[in-house]
């Protein structure tokens, strides 16, 4: 599953603003019990530039598919890395990189 995950990120001023569209069915418990199939999305995400992590959020069945996540932190570097990370409730890992713009 690597690079599940488009990312888009720029800085400026000093001020990185991060775009990234992770690609997850993101079944909550209804929908699964619908299809007849295991309940499945994403539980944590964590992104890191230079192994310091930047943003980090633990999240639930109530996001959408595909889920769109935007954020910005203090720092980064154009052309640093960008790594973006998830778990999903059956354990299935993804981690996608970018540069920094």
């Amino acid at each position: 599953m690597a690079n599940d995950t488009r990312i888009k990120a720029k800085t400026k001023k000093g001020v990185t603003e991060v775009k990234a569209l992770a690609k997850h069915d993101m079944l909550s418990y209804v929908e699964a019990k619908k299809k007849k199939v295991d309940a499945n999305f994403i539980t944590y995400i964590v992104a890191k530039v230079g192994g310091k992590i930047v943003y980090e959020a633990s999240t639930s069945q109530f996001l959408s598919k595909d889920p769109y996540l935007k954020f910005s932190f203090k720092g980064g570097n154009k052309d640093d890395e960008i790594e973006i990370s998830w778990v999903d409730l059956k354990g299935n890992t993804n981690t996608s990189t970018g540069k920094i713009k």
